[in-house]
Order: structure tokens, then C-alpha cells, then sequence
């Protein structure tokens, strides 16, 4: 990807706790079988560059985005703040809204999503079920934003933080996120991403206790950029 840009271009937010970056759609978030440079390595790097810091440089991975997704995703700096911030997720502290671009039109403007998710380990998929022992509930609402002529963006937030479980749900209500081949879209986009992008994050800092908002823009793409503008 040429020209991408730098993580020190990304940063959202940054304390002595945390660091939230705006992630781009090609990243992984921890290392994985592949051997790409993870998010959380560069923000290593970054750390130690910037703060002349020797020997390790801790970096909490707080919550993870797949692949092809992009937006906001917070690094914890310190144990203590990564300890805190694994007991807002546990807690569902954490509000996260996301934006995704689909080629039908939903069946409803707004609407609450309730379905059950098994996961298949093999297939990096999960199946929408019937509600069994190993199956997990899955809830999300969405509302609809904007339409192009041929697309559609929707705000979804979530409200249980199951595996791949926007992309699942939506694909369950004909409305699979543009690029998203795994999932039911008939194409893949150019670049092996999927309009999906994890627009905000709000909680209340860890150690400061002071209400956190942050938000990300989606990447420099026709589509992305038509709904940007067509929001001004």
C-alpha cells in the first residue's frame, strides 16, 4: 500500500495510560500466522522512538478489529491501565459505534438485531444458529445514515462484542458489508478491505475517571469519501 500513512499521522488520542490509533484496513492488530508487522509492535516502536525509552516498552492490547477493518482501537500503555481497561470490556463499558457500507437497503430504517453466533474455528467464520450450548447471543442496533446510488451507510452499535458479528448479522438481513467475500458480497474491493470501520469509542478513562470520546475517519476512498462529504 503506497503512501500509507504513518502511525504518528493516526494517533487519536494519547496519555500516559493510553494510546487509541486509527487503524488502517491492511493492519493486524496482534501477530499473527502471516508474520506482518502487528499494530501493537509499531506502537512499541513508536513509544520508544518518541520517549528515548531503552530496553521493553509494554503495549496492552485492549480489544482487536479484524483485518480488513479499520478505525479506532485503544493500546493500553500500562498494566494498571490495561487491567482497568479489560474490566470496562467485561463490564461492557465500553461503547463502540461503527460504520458499514452495504449494497441492499435494510428492511427497516433503525432496527435491533438479536441472533444467535456459532463460531467455526477452522473457517475463521461465525454462522448464524439456533440457540444451543455452543452458540452465543449477539445483539447489535443499527440505524440507516446516508445512500448513494448503489450503497448504503449504516451506524451500528454494539451492544455484545462477539467474533465477527456485524459482519455476520447484517449478512443474516441480505445487507452484507461491501468487499466482504466471507460473508455473502459478491466482489472483493481492491485493496482486501471491507467497508466496515469502527467510527467511536466512548468510556471513562481508567486512572482519570474523565468521559472519553474519540473518533476516527474512514480511509481515503471514493465511497467513503462521498459519505464524508455528503454528511457536511
Amino acid at each position: 500500500m503506497p503512501g500509507k500513512p504513518s502511525l504518528n499521522q493516526r494517533i487519536l488520542f494519547e496519555d500516559n495510560h493510553l494510546l487509541i490509533v486509527n487503524k488502517l484496513p491492511s493492519e493486524i492488530v496482534q501477530g499473527d500466522k502471516t508474520g506482518d508487522e502487528p499494530l501493537s509492535e509499531l506502537g512499541k516502536k513508536y513509544l520508544k522512538q518518541k520517549y528515548n525509552k531503552p530496553g521493553n516498552v509494554f503495549m496492552g492490547v485492549v480489544h482487536r478489529l479484524d483485518r480488513p477493518v479499520s478505525g479506532a482501537i485503544v493500546f493500553a500503555k500500562t498494566g494498571k491501565a490495561l487491567t482497568r481497561m479489560n474490566e470496562l470490556v467485561k463490564r461492557r463499558a465500553i461503547k463502540k459505534t461503527y460504520w458499514a457500507v452495504v449494497k441492499n437497503k435494510p428492511p427497516k430504517k433503525s432496527d435491533t438485531l438479536t441472533h444467535h453466533l456459532r463460531r467455526d474455528q477452522k473457517k475463521n467464520k461465525s454462522f448464524v444458529c439456533e440457540p444451543s450450548a455452543d452458540a452465543k447471543e449477539a445483539i447489535l442496533s443499527y440505524k440507516l445514515l446516508l445512500e448513494s446510488n448503489d450503497y448504503y451507510l449504516l451506524e451500528v452499535d454494539l451492544q455484545t462484542g462477539r467474533h465477527h458479528q456485524i459482519r455476520a448479522q447484517l449478512a443474516a438481513i441480505g445487507c452484507p458489508v461491501k468487499g466482504d467475500l466471507k460473508y455473502g458480497f459478491a466482489r472483493s474491493n481492491k485493496d482486501a478491505s471491507i467497508h466496515l470501520h469502527a467510527r467511536s469509542v466512548q468510556f471513562v478513562h481508567p486512572v482519570k475517571k474523565e468521559p472519553i470520546t474519540v473518533e476516527a475517519q474512514p480511509p481515503s476512498d471514493p465511497l467513503w469519501n462521498f459519505f464524508m462529504e455528503s454528511m457536511n
